[in-house]
């Protein structure tokens, strides 16, 4: 009896053996493996499958506890090709050879793209979307009531299964270091008096030009309107006052339009940002160029003239506008 029951031991050792040196699969391409947080053999198992791995739990179990090192495996995206072994992709797991998911918000997206864009990632846990926007902000630690402008455009890398509330957080930490940064390194004089101005300032200058060269010109036509008490008369101000439904040019009536944030018809700094400004914009916005221009205008291939007076101008809007 007890050789039978030897034998019987050694059978079933043997075929685990077996089991765990089996290929997984045999596709010319790679199966990815999402792994999640806090991710134990039954939900190792789901994810195996759902990569169109047949790995049965009830065994993957006893692997794992034979193995002794569950605690280890990290979550993270796993690929897998063809003819590796269950041993061999347990062991990725343990020594961390995957890749995190990334997220990657972008200089000029509104407060509404980035909830769309966290509010549906597949590897975030969809916790923020509930919450009102004053009532995510309280979450992050966040002040005031609007979201706009406040996340750090970056790429983001996390393990799947985090929670959205917590990259949104990260976001608004990161932006906050980088804005406290230039703050202290800012240029005396700027009509600026808080932190949080010049993050509205960025935004502006962020939807005016992407040319990098640009910036601090059009930082300057801004610090030096400031300076005089002249309308600031920002385009993407009005785009943003007349809402995302809106398409097509700007017409003179468009610029009229009553609104907090239209600063054709407001005076200084709109309430909130526009859009998330990029590190550049930040940069501009607190060391300006030196310049005694007032006004420019997009010269239609990315590139901005910039003039010193209004006829001036008038003569760039003609040339570079009216006769496209």
């Amino acid at each position: 009896m007890l050789v039978g029951a030897a034998f019987a031991l050694g059978a079933a050792s043997g075929a685990m053996v077996s089991y765990r040196l089996t290929p997984l699969h045999q596709d010319p391409q790679p199966r990815r493996v999402v792994i999640p947080l806090g991710s134990g053999p039954a939900a190792l198992a789901s994810a195996f499958e759902r990569a169109g791995l047949s790995v049965s739990a009830t065994r993957l179990a006893w692997i794992v506890r034979l193995r002794g090192d569950g605690t280890r495996y990290r979550a993270a995206l796993y690929d897998v090709a063809a003819g590796l072994p269950l041993n061999r992709l347990l062991d990725m797991l343990a020594n961390g050879e995957g890749q995190p998911a990334t997220l990657r918000l972008i200089e000029g997206y509104t407060f509404r793209q980035v909830r769309e864009l966290l509010d549906h990632h597949p590897h975030l846990i969809p916790d923020a979307r509930i919450l009102d926007e004053p009532s995510l902000l309280a979450r992050i630690g966040a002040p005031g009531s609007s979201g706009e402008g406040l996340f750090l455009p970056d790429t983001y890398h996390f393990a799947p299964g985090t929670s959205a509330v917590s990259l949104y957080r990260d976001a608004w930490r990161a932006m906050d270091r980088v804005l406290q940064r230039e703050w202290s390194r800012r240029l005396a004089g700027l009509p600026i008096e808080t932190p949080y101005q010049a993050l509205v300032l960025a935004s502006m200058i962020e939807k005016e030009t992407g040319r990098a060269e640009d910036r601090a010109m059009v930082a300057s036509v801004f610090v030096n309107r400031l300076k005089k008490g002249m309308l600031l008369q920002s385009d993407p101000t009005t785009l943003y006052a007349l809402g995302p439904s809106f398409e097509g040019r700007l017409r003179r009536r468009d610029l009229q339009f009553e609104h907090p944030h239209n600063t054709y018809v407001r005076p200084g700094l709109p309430p909130t940002p526009i859009a998330l400004p990029g590190r550049g914009a930040i940069e501009a916005a607190l060391r300006p160029a030196e310049s005694t221009a007032f006004y420019f205008v997009a010269r239609g291939d990315g590139s901005t003239e910039f003039s010193n007076d209004l006829k001036a101008h008038q003569r760039a809007v003609e040339r570079f506008i009216f006769k496209r």
